[in-house]
């Protein structure tokens, strides 16, 4: 069902995680942000950069089109798992659970990681809910956004970045 991303993937991973990330209006799902950051949450350049790195992107495919995407980073035992996209349309129907589900079996089989990272915007209850619900934990770490970053720019100078971190054999809540 998944399948690593190549470079003639590049710009339609850009479109789907900009889309999910920063929709228009009638566009959104539940997992946005628009109403936090401006600007495109990634381009194209950045995602071939992101295909030529370490580390891997998984995509879901129907027919032609992609419709989601996760990244996943080697660190040393552990993995950085982000860009967890998801077509606005099919959001809330299983697929990033699934998207996720398989960025951490990935990076188990082929990173050997024994636990996994990811970043959540501080302003995003409901986004932090999912992730506790799969097992990750705050580690407490908390780092203001990356406005450097190329990533967009918050519209409020105070959102922060919150730090996640899941073992790989903790077991998520069925939901």
């Amino acid at each position: 069902m998944f399948r690593k991303a190549t470079h003639t993937d590049a710009e339609k991973i850009a479109t789907l995680v900009n889309k999910a990330y920063r929709p228009d209006l009638n566009e959104r799902g539940w997992t946005h942000e628009a109403e936090l950051v401006s600007g495109t949450r990634i381009n194209t350049k950045q995602v071939a950069e992101l295909i030529d790195s370490n580390g891997t992107i998984l995509i879901a495919n129907d027919g032609n089109s992609i419709i989601g995407c996760v990244h996943i980073e080697p660190a040393e035992l552990s993995c950085y798992i982000g860009m967890l996209a998801t077509s606005p349309s099919l959001q809330n129907n299983g697929l990033g659970k699934q998207l996720l589900a398989a960025a951490e079996d990935f990076a188990t089989m082929h990173y050997g990681a024994t636990s996994y990272k990811m970043s959540v915007l501080s302003s995003r209850p409901e986004l932090l809910a999912f992730y506790e619900r799969r097992g990750y934990q705050l580690t407490g770490t908390i780092s203001p956004y990356p406005v450097d970053a190329d990533v967009g720019q918050p519209r409020n100078l105070n959102l922060q970045v919150l730090d996640l971190h899941k073992q790989c054999n903790s077991s998520p809540i069925n939901s």
